[in-house]
């Protein structure tokens, strides 16, 4: 009989503001008396009741302690003050102010059940510490993969237009390279201004797609720089143009982005992009 109420002692002491305690009504209950002739007698003593032996729970640690203790949700409705939290040295204080043998008797109880409580946190607190870890490493998890989703929920290849501001050069460049990862055969970037950066970006194609690039005879890229590019990334093909003024995009002849700024300057000033209609892809690829 005393291991089970030591159990149920146990089950009742709880974690406030860092330290063991046991609420009121709890401890009256086990005392055999009413919580209103409990606290009344405390009220009557106050000076043998200092905060860290007894205080009144404030808002959030009575909402905290609502949600932790198993009883109806009816029950819960019913509790609408504030109960007071006895600490171990509460508890002691309580068998000496009431003075009944029954307080007395489990007043020595509740302290047992304190001490074993004490030496169960003591045993496994590194135990407590893991779970502490683990459970702010999975917060943080948990926000990557919110991020991530947001992200993919930004990015996502149904868009048909875009704007980006001055200053948003990864998101911008984060969308380019969305485009890219759309080709399963062909890419061809009409683009009077390419330079290394550019070819940067197409390095993140998929193997064995090619690469088609119209850009003006100025361009800034090298005989060397494609070579260099095709021994690791093939096959890409420079081809030169003055014919246009605008950016485009076209995705294995089946999707074409009309790009407002070279691609080397995504991100630097303010552009937008969108999606043409695919039946404008044989016309612009003529008129190269």
């Amino acid at each position: 009989m005393t291991n089970e109420l030591t159990t149920t002692i146990e089950n009742k002491i709880y974690i406030i503001r860092g330290q063991q305690v046991m609420i009121d009504r709890d401890i009256a209950q086990l005392y055999g008396v009413e919580t209103r002739v409990l606290n009344q007698a405390v009220k009557r003593n106050e000076d043998r009741f200092p905060e860290e032996f007894c205080f009144q729970l404030d808002d959030s640690e009575f909402e905290n302690w609502i949600s932790q203790i198993v009883i109806s949700n009816s029950e819960k409705m019913g509790l609408r003050k504030k109960p007071y939290a006895f600490t171990e040295q509460g508890v002691a204080m309580l068998s000496a102010v009431l003075k009944s043998e029954t307080a007395v008797k489990m007043s020595i109880q509740i302290m047992k059940a304190f001490v074993a409580m004490r030496k169960f946190m003591l045993l496994n607190a590194q135990v407590f510490q893991r779970l502490d870890n683990i459970e702010k490493h999975q917060l943080t998890t948990d926000n990557k993969i919110e991020e991530l989703f947001d992200r993919m929920d930004k990015y996502k290849r149904e868009d048909k237009q875009g704007i980006f501001f001055q200053g948003q050069i990864f998101d911008a460049y984060s969308k380019f390279e969305s485009f890219i990862a759309q080709a399963k055969t062909e890419i061809i970037l009409i683009d009077g201004y390419v330079d290394l950066t550019v070819l940067d970006r197409l390095a993140k194609k998929k193997k064995n797609v090619t690469v088609e690039i119209y850009t003006d005879a100025k361009t800034k890229l090298t005989a060397q720089d494609v070579q260099k590019f095709n021994a690791q990334y093939p096959q890409l093909n420079l081809n030169y143009t003055s014919k246009m003024h605008d950016r485009f995009l076209i995705i294995d002849k089946k999707t074409l982005y009309h790009i407002g700024a070279s691609l080397k300057d995504l991100g630097k000033k303010c552009f937008a992009f969108e999606v043409l209609d695919a039946s404008l892809i044989p016309t612009i690829l003529k008129n190269l």
